[in-house]
């Protein structure tokens, strides 16, 4: 039986109860984390507690006096134990303000739900993607953050897996790349590595943060945090996409575009040896 951690206390999965009245389920109130972690050890485990904390300063959430950065480390491990999880698992904490109110909430304290899984990463040898025109994304701090707001990215994928692609490109109102469904999005010309500017909407995400970092800190590529048009997928060298679950995914294919996959074949084994 699946173990769930409800705000520090474990409980199987068919004895959690959601309130009707439960904010994130009501008004999308509600930020969270996709860790990854192997067996008790949690990848980045600063980076994302950071990112949290500073997502609930921002949505004016209260954050209690015992949320340390330790409390954030045992109760995710305590959960992976709980569930005997024995190799690479992924790890969801979403935080949430309590019951009550409409839009303006009666209070500003949290709740928050561990969930952990069995980590299955699928293994692609073509990896296609597509711009998805349908809606944008805003650009803005609150795009930044990886709030429970993401009717958009399940519209998008849904429509990369009706056309048989692998991943969805988004877009902001300025026609402006963003990111991916759930990554971030990289393009390597020549000897230049662009992403997309935060002021763009993309999410803060970690492994590009620490991407960003790595490769400022070379002499081989200039890393650019910009706007990126759309032609520019097709005058690439090279594009890939990141997240802490995947870490780096090559793009194979973009139209009639075709893309090596040298560079970040290198980043990933300088980001493993990070890890290790």
């Amino acid at each position: 039986m699946v173990e769930i951690n409800v705000n520090g206390k474990l409980l199987p999965e068919n004895e959690v109860k959601i309130s009707p009245y439960n904010r994130a389920l009501k008004f999308g109130d509600a930020i969270f984390e996709t860790l990854k972690a192997n067996k008790e050890n949690i990848y980045f485990l600063e980076n994302h507690y950071f990112r949290i904390m500073s997502s609930m300063r921002m949505l004016r959430m209260k954050i209690p006096m015992h949320f340390t950065l330790e409390f954030f480390k045992t109760e995710i491990q305590k959960t992976i134990k709980a569930n005997g999880l024995k190799d690479i698992s992924r790890v969801r904490f979403t935080v949430f303000r309590k019951d009550g109110g409409l839009y303006l909430p009666e209070t500003n304290e949290i709740l928050f739900i561990i969930e952990v899984a069995d980590l299955h990463i699928p293994l692609y040898t073509d990896y296609e993607i597509e711009i998805f025109k349908d809606f944008s994304v805003s650009s803005g701090k609150l795009s930044n953050l990886k709030t429970n707001n993401r009717v958009l990215n399940v519209v998008a994928s849904i429509f990369a897996d009706e056309n048989d692609y692998q991943n969805s490109i988004l877009i902001n109102e300025k026609k402006n790349i963003v990111e991916a469904v759930n990554a971030n999005i990289f393009l390597v010309k020549e000897n230049v590595i662009s992403t997309p500017a935060l002021s763009e909407g993309c999410v803060n995400g970690i492994i590009r943060k620490k991407l960003i970092e790595m490769i400022s800190s070379t002499t081989r590529f200039d890393i650019r945090e910009t706007g990126i048009l759309p032609m520019e997928l097709l005058q690439a060298d090279e594009v890939f996409l990141t997240n802490s679950i995947v870490e780096i995914q090559s793009v194979t294919k973009y139209r009639k575009k075709n893309y090596e996959v040298r560079v970040a074949s290198k980043l990933r084994d300088l980001l493993r040896a990070e890890i290790s």
